[in-house]
């Protein structure tokens, strides 16, 4: 399988209040089927999700934003322009990769590496159909795969909470284990590690992307046993970990503790109210934009040049993953986003490499 980067230009896909409607609207809702119909000729996209579901406030949600976006961009309907799927489980990924075939999509996307499998067996089904994997390597020419280097973004996630912390105690919750995951643990641990050495970061791992009390629970064991500030890369989840900050923050309001999120901005979910005033407790998230890589390989593929058989890596050099804006709250906000601007050039310059690995982290050193 041939490997490229491939560039995005920002103002092509961010707008300020890009498309939210993902959320709280009843006809997206419907998870029994995407419209389809009958065959036109008119280019049409449809996405399947993973567990996690399309309103996850995260990875499968900014990949439905990036979906709606080209839609609406490019003057197509949904349900019959562009629509998806979504998965109760793992065993609805390759059926619900098959109705989209069969509704004649141009495009298909794989919304995450637990969809790998699916995609590979309904490929080799469908040879005329084409796919886009999201998170993982299918190598097949009908499938285009998409990877992030989440370890860039993540880094800087780390540098926000090494800089953050008066505890010097921090944690970080995965979802499922994997490679993909591995990469925002290594590159987070690598963060904190480059600017504040002294700091311990704890690392659980909850086995799913769709538990929030899973990560509710865990996420109040961290901060009961001192962290200060938690990042998390577990989907939905992550939620857990943000009420556990609310609940905390709102029986006192002098509790210094901090949530990171992921995927998307995810600032929405830190808001508390105490005493009519507005606090938030999230310092920031470590984006990864699903949004962009989805516009991209759906404009290649439009323009007769979609990427099959190929890897798109997106990385902070492609902007296809960043760090949202620093909490005004933060005492040392001024000197957070100093920090984070100066590692971001070390990075995309590379004066240095951030560790996608454990095994990597173990000889990391950012002198």
């Amino acid at each position: 399988m041939k490997t490229r980067k491939f560039g995005l230009a920002l103002s092509l896909v961010l707008a300020a209040g890009t498309i939210l409607g993902a959320c709280g609207n009843s006809d997206e809702k419907d998870n029994n089927g995407a419209g389809g119909g009958e065959k036109e000729d008119k280019f049409s996209i449809a996405m399947v999700t993973d567990v996690g579901g399309v309103d996850d406030k995260s990875f499968n949600q900014s990949a439905w934003e990036g979906l709606q976006k080209f839609g609406k961009d490019n003057g197509l309907e949904k349900g019959t322009g562009y629509d998806y799927l979504q998965s109760q489980s793992d065993a609805d990924y390759a059926t619900n990769l098959n109705n989209l075939v069969r509704k004649d999509y141009s495009l298909i996307f794989g919304i995450g590496f637990m969809m790998m499998e699916a995609v590979d067996e309904i490929a080799k089904q469908q040879k005329d159909a084409h796919f886009a994997i999201v998170d993982a390597e299918v190598n097949q020419p009908n499938v285009a795969s998409i990877l992030f280097k989440e370890q860039e973004a993540s880094f800087l996630a780390g540098v926000t909470a090494g800089l953050a912390t008066k505890t010097k105690k921090i944690g970080f919750i995965g979802g499922v284990e994997g490679a993909v995951i591995e990469r925002f643990e290594s590159g987070f641990r690598a963060g904190v590690q480059a600017v504040n050495p002294e700091a311990a970061v704890d690392v659980k791992y909850s086995g799913a992307f769709d538990k929030a009390e899973l990560g509710q629970t865990i996420a109040a064991t961290m901060y009961s046993s001192g962290a200060d500030v938690i990042f998390h890369a577990a989907g939905g989840t992550g939620n857990g970990l943000f009420k556990e900050a609310r609940d905390l923050k709102k029986k006192d309001p002098s509790n210094l503790i901090w949530a990171i999120g992921v995927d998307s901005d995810q600032t929405a979910e830190g808001i508390v109210e105490i005493d009519g005033e507005e606090h938030n407790v999230i310092i920031t998230s470590a984006l990864k934009r699903v949004d962009n890589a989805v516009v991209d390989i759906s404009k290649q593929a439009k323009e007769g040049n979609f990427p099959g058989g190929e890897i798109t890596t997106y990385g902070l050099s492609e902007d296809g993953v960043g760090l949202a804006p620093i909490n005004e709250e933060l005492a040392n906000k001024a000197d957070i986003e100093a920090a984070v601007e100066e590692w971001k050039q070390k990075i995309v310059s590379g004066e240095i490499t951030v560790p996608g690995t454990r095994d990597e982290l173990k000889t990391f050193s950012a002198s």
